[in-house]
């Protein structure tokens, strides 16, 4: 997740958008040289200062030296562009084959600077390379975590980054070198903060995309007469070579707070990466001229490029880094998402990082013009979160699972809850961190209420036209205590029908190897969804779908079941995975 975008709030409205006709060059498609270099670069400077600013503001909160944070920057330019790359090319199962530009992840900012703190950037690497695991491990299994880490949760903990890191922010207002005014810090701050605010409400799209490097300009302007911009070190480095600060290491003596921070940095990572799994998402939905449906392999590779991010960010020392959202924007406001354009913007990211004159530059902004262009994006982030839950729908159990996990996590965060029984041990550090609590309440209610809810009955047979019967037996016994009435029922069993005959279809090549099908289902209220899982690497039955419209009014026998489908079920969904496909289809009693 990134503290970088203004319009990241309406990033999953663009998601919805069912057509975009103001794409001029698909991700497959090569523009002239001109416009991909014209697009690249603008792109590429609008997110260099966000990247340098996370670290320099974590660096300068935790008190680390200028040596360090220059060799941070560094890193985390230099790591940002090759993932940026990465995610363009695809390369095997790294990357998305799509315009995702990298950055450093906002979403580390507090459990980093408690690292900084208490071990060092050795500690703060290593646990950073530990976590990375984790996110290898969510993207290869993402299909069986999908009930768990839902909106619900994401949104929550997004909300409690905002709250959690706020605090560390208004601390930074008054960071200023010694013998300056305090008068010139508020000035500088809230000139940022005004400009950036003014811009987001105002501004059109084209122009709200330079609103972090306006404000962050206007603010370093203001602070110059007060003497805020020390320009020492900017002079003094050179134009081009390497930074003057070295690797800091790993630190493999683990102890009692190694243990006690993993968890934050690992609930930090499924975040982050669920970040990226919108973020992969709703640039499918905005890099096509004609609406597709989500390809999961893409957002699967999408994760691993982040991981491989994160897991490089550890080894040399900086901050993790994620997707950026801007990569929505860039690709709305120009038309523009080739590939080749990722990849422009990704070598000139890496570039900048062996220029250090241009990185010192960065590390000078003064803290209290960096807090208030953090204040704004984190102000704007809480409220994402909250739009995600919302989005999600809310009842009275989502609104108590949100409830209480967010105002425990303020509670442990500020130290209000019992502090002296949790003791000094590592539930105390454990706890201490409002994200970190408030995610592991959430995550225990949603498993909670996934396991209490109606029992899914389940089948496993072979995909072929000779489980019929079997199936038609399940379905009919699925609904059966339920009271549905002969209507419901043929309509759910036709569906079932319908949606065997669409993935065979799929898979007819295959003759010698038949794959097993699992099938999965439960009704809730006047609802029953079924879920067909298989393995098959076929198209998406969506995109079919989503075209019928367009097709002849004599369509060929295997439109017909599409055709069929469509008219049985309330809903179908089709979710991609390496390795997996999982259809989900929902029919309602409609005499219920």
């Amino acid at each position: 997740m990134a503290l970088l975008d203004p319009v990241r709030v309406a990033k999953h409205v663009m998601a919805d958008i069912s057509t975009n006709e103001n794409i001029r060059y698909e991700p497959e498609e090569k523009p002239p040289i001109a416009v991909a270099l014209g697009v690249g670069l603008q792109a590429a400077l609008v997110i260099l200062a966000p990247i340098a600013l996370t670290v320099v503001i974590v660096g300068r909160i935790a008190q680390q030296p200028e040596e360090y944070i220059s060799w941070a920057v560094f890193a985390a330019l230099l790591i940002s562009g090759l993932t940026t790359v990465l995610q363009a090319v695809r390369f095997g199962r790294l990357g998305s084959g799509y315009v995702l530009m990298m950055g450093t992840s906002g979403t580390f900012i507090a459990v980093c600077v408690g690292a900084l703190v208490q071990g060092g950037p050795e500690t703060m690497a290593t646990l950073i390379v530990v976590s990375a695991l984790f996110q290898f491990l969510l993207a290869a299994r993402l299909s069986w975590l999908r009930r768990i880490f839902t909106p619900v949760v994401s949104g929550t903990v997004i909300m409690l980054i905002a709250a959690t890191v706020m605090p560390l922010t208004f601390a930074s207002l008054t960071d200023i070198p010694e013998g300056t005014s305090t008068t010139g810090a508020l000035w500088a701050a809230a000139s940022t903060l005004v400009v950036v605010v003014l811009l987001i409400l105002r501004a059109p799209p084209q122009l709200r995309l330079w609103a972090p490097i306006i404000a962050i300009v206007v603010g370093t302007a203001v602070s110059v007469p007060f003497g805020l911009y020390e320009t020492r070190n900017v002079m003094a480095d050179p134009l081009i070579g390497l930074p003057k600060g070295s690797w800091p290491g790993l630190n493999f003596n683990v102890d009692a707070r190694f243990w006690a921070l993993l968890p934050a940095f690992v609930v930090a990572t499924i975040v982050g990466a669920i970040e990226t799994i919108g973020d992969g998402v709703a640039i499918q939905s905005l890099s096509r001229r004609k609406p597709r449906a989500t390809d999961y392999r893409a957002v699967q590779g999408a994760l691993n490029a982040d991981g491989l991010g994160n897991l490089l960010s550890g080894l040399a020392g900086t901050l993790p880094n994620t997707t950026y959202s801007s990569s929505i924007s860039l690709a709305e406001v120009t038309g523009v998402a080739s590939r080749r354009v990722g990849i422009i913007i990704g070598v000139a990211i890496a570039a900048v990082a062996f220029f250090p004159k241009v990185a010192a530059l960065l590390i000078a902004i003064p803290a209290p013009v960096a807090a208030a262009y953090i204040i704004a994006l984190l102000a704007l982030l809480f409220v994402q979160g909250l739009r995600i839950v919302v989005r999600d729908g809310i009842d009275h159990r989502k609104a108590i699972v949100v409830g209480t996990a967010f105002w425990l996590g303020v509670g442990f965060q500020n130290h209000a809850i019992f502090p002296g029984l949790l003791g000094d041990g590592v539930l105390a550090i454990l706890l201490s961190n409002g994200m970190t609590a408030g995610a592991i309440v959430a995550i225990l209610l949603m498993v909670f209420m996934e396991l209490t809810r109606g029992r899914r009955r389940r089948m496993t047979t072979n995909l072929e036209t000779e489980s019929l019967p079997d199936l038609n037996e399940f379905l009919q016994g699925l609904v059966s205590r339920a009271g549905w009435d002969a209507d419901a029922t043929e309509r759910l069993t036709a569906a079932g029908e319908e949606t065997l005959a669409v993935l065979m279809q799929q898979y007819e090549d295959e003759i010698d190897n038949v794959p097993k099908l699992l099938v999965t289902g439960r009704v809730e209220g006047q609802s029953a969804e079924v879920e067909f899982m298989t393995a098959l690497e076929g198209e998406n039955m969506e995109d079919r779908l989503a075209y019928l419209g367009e097709l002849s009014p004599v369509p060929d026998d295997r439109e017909v079941s599409y055709r069929l489908l469509q008219h049985y079920a309330s809903s179908v969904s089709h979710q991609k995975y390496h390795g997996m496909d999982i259809v989900t289809v929902m029919v309602k009693n409609q005499g219920g």
